[in-house]
Parts: structure tokens; sequence; C-alpha cells
């Protein structure tokens, strides 16, 4: 454990990745987009919200679920948005009462997931620049077709090839994401 440079925090952060149950190969499917996914997205942000309260500065649909038109894994992400990711018991037990499973613990982030693996919920703190740039991402996806058709193409490029795990697959899209985010801060100003 370290202490957190920032001061807001109330104690150390994790210093390393927990990958709760341990690396696991799951087999990557993209699909069509499906508008049953903002829907889904809804329930578990009402769930989120009843079971943390005002803890839950944000609640959002994020990743390629949360692009109209856009293919994706059918897997909800959302970003739930808490002062201090360092304080667990002002999230996690509520969370995990309500039936998601610790997945990772690393600096700065937490997941929780769903039993049926078909939903993941980030949480960061407010301020973190990650939280930004998930923002970032989902709406120039959502506005911009020609960086929403490159990272589909990429997207399904990838999942053709054999990954031994998630995280591996989402590393390899990196280039593409900071590429697309670097446009989409470009278009800001």
């Amino acid at each position: 454990m370290t202490e957190s440079p920032n001061p807001g925090r109330r104690g150390p952060d994790v210093t390393c990745v927990e990958l709760v149950g341990g690396v696991e190969k799951r087999d990557l499917v993209i699909e069509e987009y499906d508008p049953s996914w903002t829907s889904a997205f809804t329930e578990h942000e009402h769930r989120i919200r009843a079971a943390l309260g005002e803890t839950a500065k944000q609640v959002e649909h994020i990743g390629s679920t949360s692009v109209p038109g856009l293919a994706a894994k059918p897997i909800i992400d959302i970003l739930v948005v808490v002062d201090d990711v360092t304080a667990e018991e002002d999230y996690l037990p509520q969370l995990l009462d309500t039936g998601y499973m610790l997945r990772v613990r690393e600096p700065g982030h937490r997941l929780v997931r769903t039993p049926e693996l078909d939903v993941h919920v980030h949480i960061l703190e407010t301020g973190d620049v990650a939280a930004d740039d998930y923002l970032l991402l989902r709406d120039r996806l959502r506005t911009d077709q020609g960086d929403r058709e490159l990272y589909e193409r990429t997207k399904r490029d990838l999942v053709a090839q054999d990954w031994p795990d998630m995280n591996a697959y989402s590393d390899a899209k990196g280039q593409v994401i900071a590429e697309i985010k670097q446009r989409a801060r470009d278009n800001r100003g």
C-alpha cells in the first residue's frame, strides 16, 4: 500500500492489480448494435443509485454498448464516480449486496460485475482523468461516424485473433482509442 498524492483521500490505495478469480479466457464476440443495451444500462443505473445513494456522484453508460449504431461485445460498461475510491466501505459492500461481484482492484480503479458477466461497473473517483476519458471517447464515437467506423473495424479485426483474456484484447485497442481521444481533444478547441 502506498499513500496517495490526493490529499482528499482518506487512506492508502492498493499498489498492484488484483484480478479476483485470476486470468479468464473468454470467447469474444462482436454483435450488431442492440437498442436493448440502453434499457439494460437504465436497469443497472437504478440498481446502483438505489444501493449507493449520494455516494454515486455520477453513473454513466460508457463503452461500445453506449454508442448507437456501433457493434460491440454484449457487455454493458458503466462508470460510477465516487469521492474516494480507496474508501471501499462507502460503496463496495453495497454493490456486492445487490449481486455484483468484485473482479478488479487496482490503483485508482475498482471493477464489479454481474455473475452473468454481462455488466462491468468501473468505479473511479471524482477528478480522475480516466473517468473523463471514458466520456470523451463515448461522446466522440456518438458524434463522429468516421471514428465510429474505424473503431468498429479495429474491434472486428482484433476479436478474430486468439487472446489469453479480455484484458489483452482491450490493451490491443489502446493505440486506436488514443488516436480517437486525441482527435476529440483537438476538436474541443
